[in-house]
């Protein structure tokens, strides 16, 4: 089933992708400096992750206690 229908899995992709866009700016400022367009996405997926960074990390967390035991 595609993560866009499945309520859990699209919670998962989100998780990941908050995460990866945080990892990415850290290592690599330059890639996510355009706060517009498509890239713009990606630098306010980088934002979340680092001002909200220890609900990200109580969602991913949760995300994996909840794919072991469900």
């Amino acid at each position: 089933m595609s993560a866009l229908f499945n309520f859990h899995s699209f919670l998962t992709v989100v998780l990941l992708g908050i995460c990866s866009c945080t990892y990415v700016k850290m290592q690599f400022p330059a890639l996510l400096e355009q706060r517009t367009g498509f890239r713009g996405v990606f630098w306010k997926a980088a934002r979340i992750g680092e001002r909200l960074s220890p609900w990200v990390a109580v969602g991913s967390f949760a995300m994996g206690v909840s794919i072991i035991f469900f």
